[in-house]
């Protein structure tokens, strides 16, 4: 019998079909997991192990009277972002530390319908704002290759889980590449959808133009089977589009062969750590081996001012959606002070961490009376100059070829006192996000024992294209095949 923990989505839904293992075993498996390492990763906020169960004892009924699903009984850990019924939903701060809401976000309750088992909540930066998950009110979570260092952010906790084993995939949010970082920098793949493709029903706000919904998953072929779950137009999500949802699982075996390829100069510059430049080149040359074409000439001007863009909308929508946390409805209230004013000031300035409440000021700064066409209107502007580069990009090529962090994990502490160094984490990833289009980050090496991540970007729409390209990829060495040495 093969370590349970040890599981793909595909190879677990294989034995749970042929009866050779059980959802219980499975999901027991998780927990043992998560009881023998998760007080040195803490990976989670909240590990819901008798809710896990009774889960797996109803998906082992529905295995028991002949159905199958590519998800049924297969253990999942949810980002702390996740509206989950009856379940603490924190987003990792004071704000909404004892908050319970009482309904399913849209994903949760289609993973529901599959037949996933969720074990547990995930440790975040606090709201999503970060890099490390160094901004959670509660803890700090680890990177499981090497404790001393982050997992990334603002999704660490999920990325975490699924390297050491503690999960068999998770879901997180990226706003700016809260995926994809904690994925490259834990060696895990982790996938941001285009814009509209998966319902923000139920993901706790943070900005509401650039969030989306997507897996972390040990590879390419349950990135594609995770998708395919949560993907699909939700009448309750006006963000979320109306259109039609393929197979993304269907065509990921195609190869590179005939693929076109662009690196855009602007994702490989001189400061990019030799290491990661390393490995990045040695993918190029892997897929030029499989026969696609590779264009090194490609260019996109306005990258440069991708992350002024981002930290004036970001933080603009985030001081707009942080709003309803007034201590009146809902969350952390304080009600000692002599007027309402003051328990709202109370409130907010206990309930908050540092990070968020520099978030909101940028952005309420920005969109200040005698500031918005300074700084909000005009950033939207160059927004949509950054999109049509990627427009005119695409017309060359198939799909965009990058790294996903300018180096590999940093240590815990080492640019908390630097916000600027912290955001330029981010670098890679950010116009995604302002484009709205999809991206995923596949393991690609390794620079001092410590996961580098390639970022493959496509059109909108075009996930399969970039699970194809990502396959491919996958396929030339066993870099999403190691674990790291984290015994229990």
């Amino acid at each position: 019998m093969p370590d349970l923990t040890d599981l793909t989505v595909h190879a677990a839904a294989g034995l749970l079909a042929k009866r050779e293992v059980s959802s219980r075993e499975l999901t027991q498996a998780a927990l043992d997991r998560i009881a023998a390492v998760d007080d040195r990763v803490k990976a989670f906020v909240t590990v819901t192990g008798e809710r896990a169960l009774a889960q797996a004892d109803a998906a082992d009924k529905r295995l028991a009277a002949g159905e199958r699903g590519p998800l049924l009984g297969v253990p999942v850990a949810l980002k702390d972002v996740l509206s989950t019924a009856g379940v603490p939903t924190t987003c990792s701060s004071r704000m909404l530390e004892h908050f319970v809401p009482p309904y399913d976000a849209t994903v949760v309750r289609r993973l529901a319908e599959a037949g996933a088992v969720s074990v547990g909540k995930t440790n975040m930066d606090e709201f999503a704002m970060g890099s490390s998950t160094e901004n959670s009110a509660f803890f700090t979570t680890r990177n499981p290759w090497d404790l001393e260092r982050v997992p990334g952010g603002s999704s660490g906790g999920s990325a975490a889980a699924v390297a050491a084993r503690e999960a068999t995939y998770a879901l997180g949010s990226d706003t700016g590449g809260s995926i994809r970082q904690p994925a490259a920098l834990c060696g895990v793949v982790g996938m941001k959808p285009t814009y509209g493709r998966v319902s923000r029903y139920g993901l706790v706000a943070f900005a509401s133009s650039l969030d989306q919904i997507g897996p972390f998953t040990r590879d390419v072929r349950d990135c594609a089977t995770v998708l395919n779950a949560i993907s699909g137009h939700d009448p309750g999500d006006a963000t979320s589009a109306p259109v039609d949802t393929p197979d993304f699982a269907a065509g990921i075996d195609a190869g590179a062969r005939g693929l076109r390829v662009g690196v855009p100069r602007e994702y490989m510059p001189p400061t990019l750590d030799a290491g990661v430049r390393r490995c990045i080149e040695d993918a190029l040359r892997a897929f030029e081996a499989q026969g696609a074409t590779v264009d090194l000439d490609l260019t996109l001007p306005s990258t440069e001012a991708a992350l002024a863009v981002y930290y004036i909308i970001a933080p603009s929508e985030a001081s707009a959606n942080l709003a309803r946390y007034d201590g009146v409805k809902y969350g952390f209230s304080w009600q000692r002070g002599e007027s309402m004013w003051e328990n709202m000031e109370e409130t907010r300035g206990r309930g908050f961490g540092a990070e968020v409440k520099r978030r909101i000021m940028i952005g309420t700064y920005a969109l200040s009376s005698g500031y918005y066409d300074a700084y909000y209107l005009k950033a939207q502007k160059v927004r949509t100059v950054i999109r049509r580069e990627f427009d005119a990009a695409f017309e060359r090529c198939d799909v965009i070829v990058s790294p996903v962090t300018p180096t590999p994990a940093f240590k815990i502490g080492e640019k908390a006192d630097d916000p600027y160094a912290m955001y330029l984490n981010d670098v890679f990833t950010l116009p995604v996000n302002i484009a709205g289009l999809p991206g995923i980050s596949v393991p690609a090496g390794f620079v001092d024992g410590l996961p580098v991540g390639l970022q493959i970007i496509g059109k909108p729409f075009d996930e399969a294209t970039v699970l194809r390209a990502a396959r491919a990829f996958e396929q030339t060495a066993d870099w999403h095949m190691r674990a790291p040495a984290l015994t229990a």
